[in-house]
């Protein structure tokens, strides 16, 4: 892998997309588990939906690689949150989500294996309607949770205002724990970093993680601290641009050693583009990452580069690199600066540099749109230098996608996951863990396969599932019932053990495939039926 793409991944996910998603959840006021079934699921794999409709026409086994996908993102992504960050699940939610990935699996493998009984029309909207019915479900849960918040806190006001008794300071107490073990689950909080879950040597996988105490963040207070109306409103404009720009922090290079000095040089190109792509928008910082020259420029190079770039994904054509389209696209990137020079004209002349303005929250869309675009394309680098390895290695390339590329293009959903867990996000973490790989076979699989039968492409259940889909689908069921299992048993609480033990079960499904590939062990698939070279016999 190369250096750059991996610094640039890690830039990525500590300095701008943490900081972002948790803005965006707070601004549409979702909490930590309906943001994670949906804006991070959609994040971490519609990337994969728009690369596998771009290629609609490929010959690859498309559920079998969902079921490839879903498996790894459950089980690796998942164990890793509990062992980083283990936390006390959110009970109902966590059963349910499980519950619907497990009826998506069921239905779409009843509707591969039923080509011929079941209309294909039919299909897609079954299976469509059972993602929309997950979203509205998880929706409205939060909002009955936030009307049962409000009712209890006024049946405590009124207990307040009555006589002291045995029965109402009873109801009270009551009242009081319902509403404190809810109200944890009422909106996504911005907490300071140093409360967030500290990452201690523990001596038992068994134990529980040390947890210092969240102290949510004075966002007001972060927003206005470096505000003096008494100096001009473009103090420091210079100066504020180049400490943001660089690449490598004085401190930090004093402290470093030979080798820590060598990976800060590797890094400082990357820094340098995704500080001048990425808007930084972080409640933890003064002036929340507002910076006044610096963000004026993400607003023309942001949309333009994003258009441009998508614009070249879409019109590269075969197997040539989606750059070297770059010069006939550029064209779209330069229509989008109608909008966005003016724009940038109207923050130089009505903001101040010590203050973001009230339409900063721009910026945070911008931010988490540009942290995902990284992220897209440096997993398609490294899914496609894998690919070219597994071409001159003559590796089968079913093999390859229910192994590596199943690990290369969950690469986002591998360091988002564990970046927002290790921020102290682990419930938000493991439903997108849940949420993602239900996106994926729900909506990827479904909406692929129903595009290749438009455009005419003859699909059996064989093209769906090959050789590796079928043990792909087992393991992902067992996965699944053994997490529901371990959660009840262990009351919700996901402990460290839990995450090794879906790490050495997905680790078993790799010796699995090697066996098979090297015709070991036979896979669960069928035999091809032989016919007789003679007749009848």
């Amino acid at each position: 892998m190369s250096p750059t793409i991996w610094t640039r991944n890690s830039i990525t996910f500590g300095k701008s997309y943490s900081p972002a998603l948790k803005a965006v959840s707070r601004l549409l006021h979702m909490n930590e588990h309906l943001a994670g079934v949906t804006l991070m699921a959609f994040g971490n794999s519609s990337a994969d939906l728009f690369s596998n409709l771009a290629s609609v026409k490929r010959d690859v086994p498309v559920f079998a690689n969902s079921l490839s996908s879903a498996l790894f993102v459950t089980m690796i992504t998942g164990g890793l949150i509990c062992y980083i960050s283990p936390f006390k699940m959110n009970a109902y939610e966590t059963v349910r989500d499980i519950l619907f990935l497990l009826l998506g699996i069921v239905l779409m493998d009843y509707f591969t294996t039923a080509t011929s009984r079941v209309h294909k029309d039919f299909k897609f909207i079954l299976v469509a309607m059972v993602y929309i019915i997950y979203i509205i479900v998880n929706v409205t849960d939060l909002y009955f949770m936030r009307r049962m918040l409000n009712s209890t806190a006024e049946k405590l006001q009124d207990l307040y205002s009555k006589e002291e008794t045995p029965e109402n300071t009873k109801q009270i107490q009551y009242l009081e724990g319902k509403f404190e073990y809810y109200s944890q689950d009422g909106q996504v909080e911005i907490y300071e970093r140093n409360s967030k879950a500290s990452i201690t040597r523990m001596r038992y996988t068994t134990m529980r993680m040390v947890r210092n105490s969240r102290v949510s963040v004075n966002r007001g207070l972060t927003r206005i601290r470096k505000l003096d109306m008494t100096q001009p409103k473009n103090r420091g404009l210079f100066r504020d641009f180049f400490l943001v720009l660089r690449p490598i922090q004085c401190q930090a290079w004093q402290r470093a050693d030979i080798l820590k000095r060598t990976l800060l040089l590797i890094r400082a190109p990357a820094v340098i583009l995704c500080t001048l792509f990425i808007p930084l928008v972080d409640y933890e910082m003064d002036k929340h990452g507002w910076n006044k020259l610096l963000n004026s420029i993400h607003v023309i190079v942001n949309p333009a580069l994003s258009v441009s770039v998508l614009m070249s994904f879409i019109n590269s054509k075969g197997n040539t690199l989606w750059y070297m389209e770059m010069k006939d696209q550029a064209i779209y990137g330069a229509y989008s600066l109608v909008f966005t020079v003016p724009f940038t004209i109207f923050i130089l002349i009505q903001s101040r540099t010590d203050v973001p303005p009230s339409y900063h929250w721009v910026f945070t869309v911008m931010n988490l749109i540009g942290s995902m675009f990284i992220i897209f394309l440096c997993a398609t680098e490294i899914d496609k230098v894998l690919e070219v390895i597994g071409n001159e290695l003559a590796i089968d390339d079913d093999f390859m996608s229910a192994t590596v590329k199943a690990f290369t293009s969950n690469l986002g959903s591998l360091f988002a996951n564990t970046a927002v867990a290790a921020h102290g996000y682990p419930k938000m973490a493991f439903a997108s863990a849940i949420g993602g790989p239900f996106f994926t076979i729900v909506v990827t699989g479904n909406t692929v396969i129903y595009v290749r039968s438009l455009v005419g492409m003859d699909v059996t259940t064989r093209d769906h599932m090959e050789e590796y889909g079928h043990f792909a689908l087992v393991f992902l069921n067992m996965g699944l019932i053994t997490i529901l299992l371990w959660s009840t048993t262990l009351g919700f609480f996901a402990r460290r053990s839990m995450g090794l033990y879906s790490i050495a079960l997905y680790t078993i499904y790799l010796i699995f495939a090697v066996l098979v590939h090297e015709k070991q062990i036979h896979s669960f698939a069928d035999d091809p039926q032989v016919s007789a070279a003679f007749g009848d016999i």
